[in-house]
């Protein structure tokens, strides 16, 4: 039997070296600080509730270290990269496939603008402006697997638990 995914978590990617640097843009790597930030946030998000069973990450380096530590933080026993989440993320790809994935909470890891376009389509508003901080993340509850529309419950920035970099 098909599990409906329920619980959608989009989280954009911590903070990386900055896109001036002699770095292409994919290779980015978070900062040592941001990586620190960003687990805390996690352990902050695990202790208050926040489970997962598949984390699904852009291909690139700071959204894929962002998702490996949520998946230590969260013992997520499943992390996939989907280049539909790079940017200029696939809406229909990335859903496609989690649909098939059968996992009750999903993380999706990418890129902003991307990651709000994919809230504000999930909660079936493709013209929302939602603007997500870095590290942010953000539980949409989809009653009919991915379909539409979804609520938003709550956006999270790590400020909820220590004050900006």
């Amino acid at each position: 039997m098909v599990t409906l995914t329920t619980q959608l978590y989009v989280v954009r990617h911590a903070w990386a070296e900055d896109a001036g640097s002699d770095l292409d843009d994919h290779a980015r790597p978070l900062t040592k600080k941001g990586r620190k930030r960003f687990e805390r946030f996690m352990k902050h998000m695990r202790d208050v509730g926040v489970e997962l069973d598949l984390i699904v990450t852009s291909p690139l380096v700071r959204t894929r270290q962002t998702a490996e530590i949520m998946a230590e933080v969260f013992e997520t026993p499943r992390l996939e990269m989907h280049d539909a989440l790079a940017p200029a993320s696939d809406w229909p790809g990335i859903v496609d496939w989690t649909v098939e994935e059968d996992a009750a909470r999903v993380a999706w890891v990418g890129h902003a603008p991307c990651v709000g376009r994919l809230i504000a389509l999930s909660i079936g508003d493709g013209s929302a402006a939602i603007r997500m901080q870095k590290g942010a993340m953000a539980s949409i509850r989809l009653d009919d697997g991915l379909g539409l529309p979804g609520e938003l419950q709550w956006l999270a920035t790590a400020q909820l638990i220590e004050p900006a970099l």
